[in-house]
C-alpha cells in the first residue's frame, strides 16, 4: 500500500473516531472564558457544538465590557459618567444608549423602593470612609451628613428625549456601581445570544445570568455566598437551579468598619445619610434581567425585611431571599413566596 493511500485511511479513521466521540458526548462542549472588568473578574461558560470554535467571542466580550467601563466608570476621568459629574450647570448632555438604559432602570428602582436605592450617594459614601475615600477616625456628625444630603437625590437627575440627561441640581453627581455590573452581565448575555448561542452562564463579580441548560442538559446551578465576615469567597450558603433568569446579591458582611464598639455598614440609607442597621446580612434577587436584580438587591438591603418582602411579592417575575442576623449570631432566611427552593 502506498504511503498516500495509507495516510488517507488513517485520516478517515481519525475523523470517524472524532465523530463517534462527539456523538457520545451529545456533540456539545463547554467553553470557559474569563477576564477582568469593573474592578473584579468575569467568568463565562458557553455550551457549543463539539466542533464549534468560539475563540473570537473572548475578544468581542472584552471589547463590549471596555465600552461599558468607558461609559460608567467613575475611576476614568474621561468616561461619560465622569464628564457628566464635572458639569457645573443644568445643561443637557447626550449620552450613549448604555448609559441611558441603565439610568432608566435606575429610575424605576428608585421609584419602586421609595428612594431606598439612589445613584447619587457618592458624597455620603466618601464621608463615611467607604469607596475610594480614606477610612474615618470618627463617625460624621448630623451637620456633616445634612450638608451632603443637600446635594444628593436621584430625583435631581432628569431623563430627556433623544438620550439626553440633565441635572436639576448642578452639584449632584452619579455613581452607578451598584447597578452597572448587572448591566454588564445583561450586555454580555445579549452579545452571546447574537452570536447564536443559547446555553450559557455569565457571571461578573457575583452577578449572574443563566440561559438554557448545561452540557449535560440539566439546569444551571448557582450559589449564594455565606454572608459572614471572614467566610471564604467560595463558601456557599445555598445553591439552587436557575433557568433563563438573573441573580444578584448585595451584602454588608465584607465592607464595614467598627468605631467605639459600633459596626458601620457600607450600605448607606439615602433617606437618612446613615449606614443601615436593620440586621440584614445579605439580599439575593432573582429577576428577568441582571440590571434590575442588581439595583433591587441594594435597595432591599436598605428597606429591611418586611418592607422588602411586601414589595417583591407584588412584583411580577421577581423573587428574593433575605438572610438576616438572628439572636445569638445565627442566620435566618426570609424568602419571597416564589423564591427557588423556598421551604416553609
Amino acid at each position: 500500500m502506498n504511503p498516500k493511500k495509507r495516510f488517507l485511511i488513517y485520516l478517515r479513521s481519525f475523523v470517524l473516531l472524532l465523530l463517534i466521540f462527539g456523538i457520545g458526548c451529545g456533540m456539545r462542549k463547554e467553553t470557559l472564558l474569563s477576564g477582568r472588568t469593573m474592578g473584579t473578574f468575569y467568568h463565562i461558560k458557553v455550551i457549543t457544538g463539539y466542533f464549534a470554535d468560539p475563540d473570537d467571542l473572548q475578544k468581542k466580550i472584552d471589547t463590549r465590557l471596555e465600552e461599558i467601563n468607558q461609559s460608567m466608570s467613575t475611576y476614568r476621568p474621561e468616561s461619560e459618567i465622569s464628564l457628566f459629574n464635572k458639569l457645573s450647570t443644568d445643561a443637557p448632555m447626550r449620552v450613549s444608549s448604555d448609559f441611558y438604559t441603565v439610568l432608566k432602570v435606575a429610575a424605576k428602582v428608585y421609584e419602586l423602593s421609595g428612594g431606598a436605592w439612589d445613584g447619587t450617594l457618592k458624597p455620603l459614601v466618601n464621608l463615611w470612609g467607604f469607596g475610594n475615600a480614606r477610612p474615618v477616625q470618627q463617625a460624621p456628625d448630623q451637620e456633616q451628613i445634612s450638608q451632603k444630603l443637600a446635594h444628593t437625590g436621584f430625583d435631581h437627575i432628569q431623563l430627556l428625549e433623544n438620550q439626553r440627561i440633565r441635572k436639576r441640581n448642578p452639584q449632584v453627581s452619579l455613581d452607578l456601581a451598584s447597578i452597572a455590573k448587572g448591566y454588564g452581565v445583561d450586555a454580555i448575555t445579549a452579545l452571546i445570544r447574537r452570536a447564536g448561542y443559547r446555553d450559557f452562564l455569565v457571571e461578573i463579580g457575583g452577578e449572574v445570568v443563566a440561559s438554557g441548560v448545561r452540557k449535560d442538559g440539566k439546569p444551571w446551578v448557582v450559589g449564594i455566598n455565606r454572608p459572614a465576615p471572614g467566610a471564604a469567597a467560595n463558601a456557599v450558603y445555598r445553591a439552587f437551579s436557575l433557568a433563563d433568569g438573573a441573580l444578584a446579591t448585595s451584602g454588608d458582611y465584607r465592607n464595614f468598619f467598627e468605631l467605639d464598639g459600633v459596626r458601620y455598614s457600607h450600605v448607606i440609607d439615602p433617606r437618612s445619610g446613615y449606614p443601615v442597621s436593620n440586621q440584614v446580612a445579605s439580599v439575593s434577587v432573582v429577576a428577568p434581567n441582571c440590571t434590575l436584580a442588581d439595583g433591587l438587591a441594594t435597595a432591599l438591603m436598605v428597606m429591611g425585611i418586611e418592607e422588602s418582602l411586601t414589595l417583591v411579592n407584588r412584583l411580577e417575575n421577581v423573587e428574593c431571599l433575605i438572610i438576616a442576623y438572628a439572636p445569638g449570631g445565627q442566620l435566618r432566611d426570609h424568602a419571597s413566596t416564589g423564591f427557588p427552593g423556598r421551604t416553609g
